[in-house]
């Protein structure tokens, strides 16, 4: 299916594209919450419950990423953007700043951002590459507490009306990387137009395979850069 040079298209990434740059996953055997119960780091209860536990486990995850790269697949996809004449609506899962760094910048982090903090007090959103505790207080107000700006369980994602608006006037809608098991991005597929071409990019389908038309099979570093190259005409 060929596609219009000025169609919009929206691409969701998920934990799969970083995990080949040396990331965990969550929802691997080995995956990044291993030692800790999700009831302990990523739920508002737990935060409220042990603040330290909370704070030291998000300032390990932002400790590590200095340590990866962007990926083939993160590079495409800020090709894709650059070179098609269309808008380019790149949601991601991940709270890590690899396509940040890749170049990607029509983005938007539903999930949050490792790299930012949240004002409890006047809900400025914040950037902090550093570490955070419970003394860490809100530059902007001076007198908030802040926390990590991550949607944590139990919480409402980031621009929904957003991508909702944009989900439905879309040409084509990809996922890559994606395990289909968190909501709302799994139900994204359900949200596009009878006409909107639907491809999956996946290891191994997802639990909602059957809702695209398309499927690849394979690595997100073989795969986006081959589609992306297919999308170009290059």
């Amino acid at each position: 299916m060929t596609l219009p040079r000025e169609a919009t298209l929206v691409i969701l990434t998920g934990a799969g594209i970083s995990a080949e740059s040396g990331l965990r996953t969550f929802r691997d055997a080995n995956g990044l919450w291993e030692n800790h119960r999700v009831e302990d780091v990523a739920t508002p209860e737990a935060f409220h419950r042990n603040p330290a536990l909370v704070y030291r486990f998000y300032n390990e995850r932002r400790r590590s990423l200095p340590g990866v790269q962007p990926n083939a697949a993160h590079l495409a996809l800020a090709r894709l953007e650059r070179e098609w004449a269309g808008e380019v609506l790149l949601v991601t899962q991940n709270v890590d700043d690899l396509h940040d760094r890749a170049g990607s910048r029509n983005l938007l982090h539903m999930h949050g951002e490792l790299l930012k903090g949240r004002c409890l007090g006047c809900h400025a959103v914040l950037d902090w590459p550093g570490d955070m505790d419970s003394d860490s207080r809100c530059p902007a107000c001076g007198r908030g507490r802040v926390r990590p700006h991550i949607v944590w369980f139990g919480e409402v994602p980031l621009e929904m009306e957003s991508i909702y608006r944009t989900l439905e006037r879309c040409a084509l809608f990809a996922a890559i990387g994606t395990s289909g098991h968190v909501y709302p991005a799994a139900g994204f597929v359900g949200a596009v137009g009878p006409e909107t071409r639907t491809v999956e990019l996946n290891l191994e389908p997802s639990r909602v395979a059957d809702a695209f038309r398309e499927h690849r099979a394979g690595r997100a570093t073989d795969l986006v850069p081959a589609f992306v190259a297919e999308l170009l005409g290059s």
